[in-house]
């Protein structure tokens, strides 16, 4: 089977417009900075479902990332490849851990963990939490790790205006997540995590 060409790289940025009242759009550009996906998230859903598309004109879905259940805290979120109908894998999220410093667990599609993605600095991550204005100036960071290595990193900046994720995946050569997977994880860390203030 052949993976669609937009999710061969290694280096994405993710951009979270606010739109208000319909909810929010996102942009998944390339490294050359072209767009390579689209996904409009819709307000006030008790159960998160993010489809990614090939573009704004919602046409042609490639990628599938919903909630197991209705507003769970520590909530699963599965991945699904919209051509194929193939399970991927998901990403959970550490209900009670993530108060205090966000982490992500993936996982393949049998529900064995093959990696973790975790917030950068307890300090800042608490920092954050309580002083909101400090992540306008400091940015988030989050490791990704794999069999105690770090092979990647989403860094989360963001304003009034706009979230911005970058996915670095370049240390991962191996391709030991798959970078549907990644990509997922950087857009629930731009749709999900910035609910949590």
């Amino acid at each position: 089977m052949t993976i669609d060409s937009r999710f061969a790289r290694d280096r994405y940025v993710i951009r979270r417009k606010i739109l208000t009242l319909i909810g929010a759009a996102f942009h998944v550009f390339d490294h050359a900075g072209n767009v390579v996906l689209y996904s409009r998230q819709k307000a006030f859903r008790l159960r998160e479902d993010l489809r990614l598309f090939t573009g704004e004109d919602m046409s042609h879905e490639v990628l599938r990332i919903a909630a197991r259940q209705i507003i769970d805290f520590g909530a699963t979120y599965e991945v699904v490849d919209s051509q194929t109908d193939q399970h991927i894998g998901s990403l959970r999220r550490r209900g009670f851990k993530s108060l205090l410093r966000d982490e992500w667990t993936f996982l393949d599609p049998d529900g064995r963990e093959i990696g973790r993605v975790i917030e950068d600095d307890s300090g800042l991550a608490i920092l954050r939490r309580v002083i909101d204005v400090v992540t306008f100036f400091i940015p988030q960071e989050y490791h990704i790790q794999s069999n105690g290595q770090t092979i990647g990193q989403y860094r989360r900046r963001r304003n009034p205006f706009v979230h911005r994720v970058e996915v670095n995946l370049t240390a991962d050569s191996t391709g030991h997540i798959d970078r549907r997977l990644a990509l997922a994880g950087g857009l629930l860390l731009c749709a999900i995590e910035g609910r949590q203030r």
